[in-house]
């Protein structure tokens, strides 16, 4: 209305005192702002934003800044005002407004400078991290610099959480795609179908096919700290009930690493840990694993350790008895020739299961063929 009447005083006066009294509705400063310039005052208006800008309005209000010095050409204005928004709003997405509006005015080392500086800050951000290293990345894609789109992609991997990363690896495969050799794209199938795995066993942890699964793609990469870790947290999952169909499946964890260790990774100490902590992990007094008794012991006799041996499978018999077992020793002893420790296996095993007809019969064969001899 006093616009309206030529009673321009009067109107900056009530705009004035309305920003005074309210300085944090935003409308008010526009409707000031918007007087001044429909009146040409360009400097008033810049005058107003200032006041405007102490107050520390949201991103529009900054915003709207910049756009009113671009509308006049101001560069360098509008360059000194994104300055002062990043530091007011230290937001990826001021930050990346800011490295736009470098690009846009042919500054691209600038604009680098803008992801160098925001990376720096809030590259441990867990909520944006995502955001700003794709921005970032293709910023430099678009660059031509693949060289730098790449490493960027990688450090991201390597940093932001497996969970929060969906987007990043989708990117990162088809990036690979488009520039890389067959040994890039290869890393980053792999690297996306570890994301799928790292999905599915934080959502079911003792889904121990998935685990089986995420260990092959990694010993397929042949990468030993890795493996070992996959390994690790796998084992770690220990069955919920003591109860063998649980452990059916889990324990084939255990072998597998143990043979990881021996074959692939020749590392004999690190096997012979696997199998003592994998028996002192089975509960012997519900149930037990002939095979993991025999594994262990057969890995000491290809060691040459056949006292070891000896003592693993005796005290398999003492503690968790089994056919499988009382064979397989009798079988190693027959090999090595000693014939009294036979017979007294043989009386073990008959004590333990007189009615075990077939028992009887190998024990009497042994001894008629000592016999014919």
């Amino acid at each position: 209305m006093e616009m309206k009447n030529k009673f321009v005083n009067h109107a900056r006066n009530l705009w004035d005192r309305a920003v005074i009294r309210l300085p944090r509705v935003d409308q008010l400063w526009y409707k000031y702002i918007h007087m001044e310039e429909m009146l040409g005052n360009v400097a008033g208006a810049r005058q107003i934003f200032e006041r405007w800008m102490g107050w520390m309005p949201d991103q529009q209000g900054w915003l709207s800044y910049i756009k009113f010095e671009l509308r006049y050409n101001e560069i360098e204005r509008a360059r000194e005002i994104f300055e002062r928004f990043v530091e007011c709003h230290p937001k990826v997405s001021a930050w990346i407004r800011f490295s736009k509006f470098e690009m846009k005015n042919g500054e691209i080392g600038r604009a680098r400078n803008c992801y160098e500086r925001a990376t720096d800050k809030l590259a441990d951000d867990d909520e944006e991290a995502e955001q700003l290293f794709l921005a970032f990345a293709e910023f430099e894609d678009k660059c031509k610099e693949t060289d730098r789109a790449r490493c960027i992609y990688k450090f991201a991997l390597d940093r932001i959480p497996k969970g929060r990363a969906e987007d990043l690896y989708s990117k990162f495969v088809a990036f690979e795609t488009q520039y890389g050799d067959r040994e890039g794209i290869e890393d980053a199938i792999v690297g996306k179908r570890r994301f799928q795995y790292e999905d599915q066993v934080k959502m079911n942890p003792r889904n121990y096919d998935t685990w089986f699964d995420y260990i092959r793609l990694e010993e397929s990469v042949g990468n030993k700290e890795r493996i070992r870790e996959v390994y690790e947290r796998a084992i770690a999952n220990v069955p919920p009930a003591e109860e063998k169909r649980y452990w059916q499946r889990y324990i084939y964890l255990w072998i597998n690493y143990a043979l990881y260790e021996e074959i692939d990774a020749q590392d004999i100490e690190r096997t012979r840990h696997v199998y003592r902590e994998c028996l002192k992990l089975i509960p012997h007094h519900k149930f037990s694993f002939a095979k993991i008794w025999l594994l262990a012991a057969l890995f000491e006799i290809r060691q040459l350790r056949l006292k070891e041996a000896r003592l693993l499978l005796g005290e398999a018999i003492g503690r968790a008895p089994k056919d499988k077992i009382f064979k397989k020793y009798i079988e190693i002893e027959l090999h090595f020739g000693n014939i009294d420790r036979c017979r007294k296996l043989y009386e073990k095993y008959l004590e333990w299961s007189p009615e075990n007809c077939h028992a009887w019969s190998k024990f009497a064969g042994l001894e008629r063929s000592l016999y014919e001899t």
